[in-house]
Parts: structure tokens; sequence; C-alpha cells
């Protein structure tokens, strides 16, 4: 998505007609007709609200909620109002620079609690630890808080103080910190590092101001470590801005391909974003990572190193964001963020997927027929995949909305034992997490010598089931024990987590998750980029008749 730098002043075209040849468009003056009529009946309907209407209501607040209904009518999930505040939180995502202590924090026991202080923050040089529960923030309690709550309030001017009162576990008397806001970075690279066989793993979060510099760095920093593959995972990647994503598209392709185009209702403004410097990695095998919940920016990378042959896509289709909004200023601080075009592949398939916002809902359209192959199977990826493609070197991929991935991963299914340990578990609220962040930072507090590779014993199974017992759990044993594989992994996981950090914590996750072990799997059978794109399964043209088609 774009920012536009220049302020753009809103003009009304008076009926103003300079008649040339002696012809008047009899269209354009009805339509203008019709506009001033409407817009007439449309102050009428103000002002009789205004002086009549049963309960007082000021004019301001007519024109807010005349506003807001015209951009829902519209029916767009990404066209919205945006207010100073709302516009500054969503610079600052955007962005990735904030004033603040540098530490996330989270929910736990109804206090505002800290799972991690960011490396080199003031947090960090603080002493604040993983655990902490923060009773205070500028003496005001925070019982009750929700983590939104506390970060507007740690949030704020660089330079200036922010006074706490933390609990920490062993300690009996809270503990009081003074930090000094600093401007913090968040990194939309968290995690990156070496799987063996010289396959590496990178994971982006989202398309942020830093984003392209940030990939590009944590490649040159695992090649000098031995990498020779990659698994890029954009899952749950969110999407950002439009620019980065063209950054980190040219990163792994050649000069002069096109990345994306934009399509819209103005034709002069229609561009092809195309790379520039060239990449960085040429002849590595790539797999892209993809999901449900990979958006915007995301499904452009994915989609330009799909189309030109350059990574193997793999996971499930993505989220289908394919539409490029504008932030135009408007008066008193507030703007509009409108959509005004769709992105498209490098060989034509649109990125969006139908969406239309039904009240307070989004609601997806209805898939279109089911789109079978020759054999009568279904081409992966859904049944609203409705036309075929060709890649640079002529193989099929599928539009429709979103990415439809060369291989198909199906997410793990819980069995019948845990669906049943987890509707046992979800009456409790928020204790089960509760209970588990706690006991995760006592036992690796009490027990300095476990490792990263740590096991899960019975013993702390059981000292885990009675804490949660004792916390008011009505789970069983039996029930309990049906949850053991998932038990086993949820404690293993947040006692490193908070251990030896979410770089560590990552890595184990990673180990056992079933997409990036099939990347892993594809990679090692693979040692260039043209030997990957021949393990995806080959889908032969469907038998409608209409050859697959590109641009």
């Amino acid at each position: 998505m774009k920012l536009k730098r220049t302020i753009i002043a809103p003009a009304l075209v008076a009926g103003v007609a300079l008649v040339s040849g002696g012809w008047l468009l009899q269209n354009g003056v009805s339509e203008q007709r019709n506009v001033y009529e409407t817009a007439r009946v449309f102050d009428e309907v103000m002002s009789l609200i205004s002086d009549r209407y049963v309960d007082r209501t000021a004019g301001a607040e007519l024109y807010r909620m005349a506003t807001e209904g015209m951009i829902r009518e519209l029916g767009d999930p990404h066209t919205t109002f945006l207010t100073p505040e709302e516009f500054n939180e969503f610079y600052t995502n955007m962005s990735g620079e904030y004033a603040g202590i540098g530490a996330q924090i989270v929910d736990r026991d109804g206090w505002v609690t800290v799972l991690a202080p960011l490396p080199q923050s003031p947090a960090e040089r603080a002493g604040l630890q993983a655990g902490d529960r923060i009773i205070e923030i500028d003496g005001r309690s925070t019982r009750g808080w929700n983590s939104d709550q506390a970060v507007k309030q740690l949030r704020g001017p660089r330079g200036e103080a922010v006074n706490l009162r933390v609990v920490r576990i062993g300690v009996e008397e809270p503990i009081s910190f003074r930090l000094v806001r600093e401007e913090i970075h968040l990194s939309s690279v968290p995690y990156a590092f070496l799987l063996g066989d010289g396959v590496g793993y990178i994971n982006l979060s989202i398309f942020s101001e830093s984003s392209s510099r940030e990939v590009r760095e944590a490649i040159q920093k695992l090649r000098g470590q031995g990498m020779t593959k990659l698994i890029f995972d954009l899952r749950e990647n969110p999407g950002g801005l439009l620019d980065q994503g063209v950054a980190v598209a040219d990163l792994f392709l050649r000069p002069g391909l096109a990345v994306v185009e934009t399509r819209g209702r103005i034709q002069s403004d229609n561009t092809v974003a195309r790379t520039r410097d060239g990449e960085i990695a040429p002849g590595m095998p790539i797999v892209v990572l993809v999901d449900e919940y990979s958006a915007s920016a995301a499904e452009i990378v994915a989609g330009a190193l799909q189309d030109h042959d350059r990574a193997l896509v793999v996971g499930a289709r993505t989220f289908g964001k394919g539409s490029v909004q504008d932030l135009f200023p408007l008066s008193g601080g507030n703007f509009l963020k409108v959509t005004t075009s769709k992105w498209y592949t490098p060989v034509g398939r649109s990125i969006e997927r139908d969406r239309r916002r039904q009240g307070d809902r989004v609601a997806v359209a209805p898939a279109a027929p089911a789109t079978v192959d020759e054999e009568g199977q279904p081409i992966p990826g859904g049944s609203d995949t409705t036309k075929a493609y060709r890649t640079d070197s002529g193989r099929i991929v599928y539009g429709g909305g979103g990415i439809v991935p060369d291989v198909i991963i199906r997410p793990d299914t819980a069995t019948e034992a845990e669906q049943e340990f987890f509707r046992e578990a979800a009456k409790g609220g928020s204790t089960f997490n509760d209970v588990l962040f706690r006991y995760a930072i006592e036992y690796g507090r009490q027990n300095s010598g476990i490792g990263q590779n740590i096991q899960v014993t019975p013993e702390m199974r059981r000292t885990f089931y009675e804490r949660l017992r004792a916390a008011g759990l009505n789970i069983t044993w039996e029930q309990f024990e049906g949850a053991r594989d998932f038990l086993n992994r949820r404690l293993a996981q947040e006692i490193v987590q908070h251990k030896f950090g979410s770089n560590a914590a990552a890595q184990r996750a990673v180990a056992a998750d079933k997409a990036v072990m099939e990347a892993f799997s594809l990679l090692r059978r693979a040692d260039a980029p043209e030997a990957l794109i021949r393990l995806a399964p080959q889908q032969p043209p469907r038998s409608t008749g209409r050859s697959a088609q590109g641009r």
C-alpha cells in the first residue's frame, strides 16, 4: 500500500458546460442534475434530524455517522476512515518504529505480564525479566488491563521516563523501575537460522519500511554460515507496504522482470512494477511457505516467484487481498484509506478474492462451480480456482483469487481425545495459558542445567496437571493424558521460550512443523531452482475446452 505524500485538495466541479459545435452530452447533464437533487435531499434530511429528532444529536456527530455509513455502503472492507489516533497507530505498524521501553507483554492472571524484553532495549538494560507482572504504570494500577491499554501507556515521547512497579516470582516485595523511552525498532524478520544440510529458514512477519533490508541481511548472514537453499516463510504475513513487496521480490529475481501490475479506474495510474537490482543469491533453490493468512504484499511476492519459476510455493491457498489502498489526508488530521486499484501477478492472475462487507462482518463470495482436471480430479487449492495460466516455463498455475500453491499441505487436525481436552480447558478461559506461563518460568529458573532439547518427563506432566486442577480446571487425568503429545510440545516450547528466548523456541517449533519439513524434504532433493520446480505435481489442463491463458 502506498502513502500519498502530497495533500490532495478536494475540488467541487460546478455545473459549467462549454458548448462546442452546438452539442451537449445529455447523459452527463441528467446525471449531474440527479447528483444535485440527491445532495439537496441529503441536506434536508440532515437539517430535519438535527432540528426535530427526539434525541439531540450534534451536527458534527451526524456528519461522522454519514461518512462512516457511506464508506460502509461501498461494501469494501479495506476502504476506511482513520482518525488521527488510528492513523498514528497504522503508521507505527507500517514503519516498525515507536518510542517505548521495548518489552513484549501479554495478559496473564488478570495482570499485564512481561513475555520478553527486546534485545538492546531500555527494558532489557533495566533488568525486566520474562514473567514480571507489571502492577503499576506511573502510579496507576494495571489490574484488569489488557495489553492494548498497557501499550498506550508504555509508549510515549522519546526521552520521557515511565515508572513501573513489578511483582517477580521469588521476590517478596514489588520492584520499582524507572525507564526512559527510546526509539524501538520492530523487526519484520523475527527468525532466521540454519536447519541443516545447507537449508536456511527465514520468517518474514510483515512488510514494513525495513523489510527488504532485513531480508537481505538475513540472507547474507545465513550464506556466510553455509546456506545453499532457502525456506522463505510468509505464513500469517498480513502484507503491508507495496514498495517493500516489490523490493523483497527484487532480491530473488533477475532485473527487468514484472513483479506486479496495478489496474484501477484511472488508466493513467495503472503501473507495472519491475525488478531493478537483481537477485542476491542466483541459482539458490527456494521454497516459499504460504497459508490462508498470507495476504497483500505476501501474495505479490509468492505470485511473482511462482510465475517466474523462481521458487516452489508450498502450503495452503492464500487469503486473496489483492487491492491497493491510497491514503488521502483530510481536514482535522484525519485520513481516508481508499481502494484505488487491484493487483495482478506477472502472468495476469488477479490476487483479489471477491469479498463484500455485510454490516460489521466481511463475507466471502460463494465459490464458483468445482473445477476438475481431465481425469475428473479436483484442481489443488479449492473449488473456486476458475482460470488456468502459464508460468515462464509453461507450467500451469491457477487464478480465482489468492495464490494457489504448487504443493498443497493440509493442516494437522486434532484427535478426538485432544478436542475433548480443549473443550474442557476452554471452560476455564485463560486459566490454562496462565498456569502454563507461570509453570514454564518457574521450571526454567529452578533447573539451570536444562538445554534447548528438553524432553517433558512424566513427573513434569503430573506437576502441571496438579496445578491445572488447583487453578480450578475440572480436567480428568484421562482427558489430560489423551492430549499428551500436544501438552508435551506446549510445555517444552514454553520452557524453551522463557529460558532461551524466542529464536530458540522458534527453531524447536520449526523442527516439528509439517509444512517446513515438507519444504526441507523437497530442497534436499534439488540442487538448482529448475530441479526444484520439476518436483511440483504437474496438473494437466482442464477439460473445459479452454486453453491455459497467460499474458
